[in-house]
C-alpha cells in the first residue's frame, strides 16, 4: 500500500518497507523532516519532476569499523599522491559537483536543487559532513553525507582526477571511525564501497542497530 505522508506525521514502520520499492511519498525537505528519516533508517532518492520518495531498502549496504579497510594500491596513492584532504570547507561545492557530474554521466541526477538547497540547510544545523580532495589549490574530488548519532550516511560523491573521490572518502573514514563512528551506511550496495570492506546485512538487523546500538 502506498503511503502519502502529510504535514507533521510520522513515517510507517521501516521494518514493513517493500524491499525494493519507496516506503513512502510526499510531505517535505525539512531539517526536522530529514533528521527523522535518517534517525529511522530513512533516506530521500527521486529525480526531479517526481514526488520525495522515501526508501529504506532491504537489504542494507553498510561499513562496520571492524571491516573497514583500504587497498595496498589506495594507500600507495594516499601516500605518493600530492591531493590534500580537507573536511567542511567546501560543501557546498561537492555536492554542487556531484550533481554535475550525475548528471552528466546518466542524464539526469537525484541531487536536484531542492535537495541540494535541502542538505545546505542539514550542513548549516550541523549534521552534514563532507570531504574534499584538493590538488594545486583546486577541488578535484570529494563526498558529503549525514551524521547523526554516530552513523555517517554516504549520499555521493565526486572526481575529477582518477582517485581524488577514493582518497577523501578513505581519510573521511579513518577520521570518523577514529571519533566514535560506529558504522558507515552506503544505503545501496555498490563494488565502490565493497572495496573499502561494504557488506549486507538485513534491513531488521540495520534498524535494530539504529534503535539499541548508536
Amino acid at each position: 500500500m502506498v503511503v502519502f505522508l502529510k504535514t507533521n506525521e510520522p513515517f510507517p514502520d521501516p521494518r514493513f518497507a517493500p524491499d525494493f520499492s519507496p516506503l513512502a511519498f510526499g510531505c517535505d525537505l525539512s531539517v526536522e523532516r530529514l533528521l527523522a528519516a535518517y534517525k529511522n533508517g530513512i533516506f530521500p532518492w527521486f529525480a526531479e519532476g517526481e514526488p520525495i520518495m522515501w526508501w529504506s531498502p532491504n537489504p542494507r549496504c553498510v561499513i562496520f569499523k571492524e571491516d573497514f579497510y583500504i587497498t595496498k594500491r589506495l594507500k600507495r596513492k594516499i601516500r605518493n599522491s600530492k591531493i590534500k584532504v580537507t573536511f567542511n570547507k567546501a560543501f557546498k561545492d561537492v555536492i554542487q559537483n556531484c550533481s554535475k557530474v550525475h548528471t552528466i554521466n546518466k542524464g539526469g541526477t537525484w541531487i536536484t536543487q531542492s535537495m541540494i538547497d535541502a542538505y545546505i540547510k542539514l550542513f548549516d544545523a550541523g549534521y552534514c559532513i563532507s570531504a574534499e580532495s584538493w590538488l594545486d589549490d583546486k577541488l578535484v574530488g570529494g563526498v558529503y553525507g549525514v551524521y547523526v548519532n554516530n552513523v555517517f550516511s554516504g549520499e555521493s560523491m565526486f572526481t575529477v582526477v582518477n582517485d581524488a573521490s577514493k582518497i577523501a572518502f578513505a581519510t573521511l573514514a579513518i577520521n570518523l571511525f577514529d571519533n566514535g563512528c560506529k558504522l558507515i551506511d552506503c544505503q545501496t550496495p555498490s563494488e565502490h564501497m565493497f572495496n573499502f570492506g561494504a557488506k549486507l546485512i538485513p534491513r531488521v538487523l540495520f534498524l535494530n542497530l539504529l534503535k539499541n546500538d548508536y
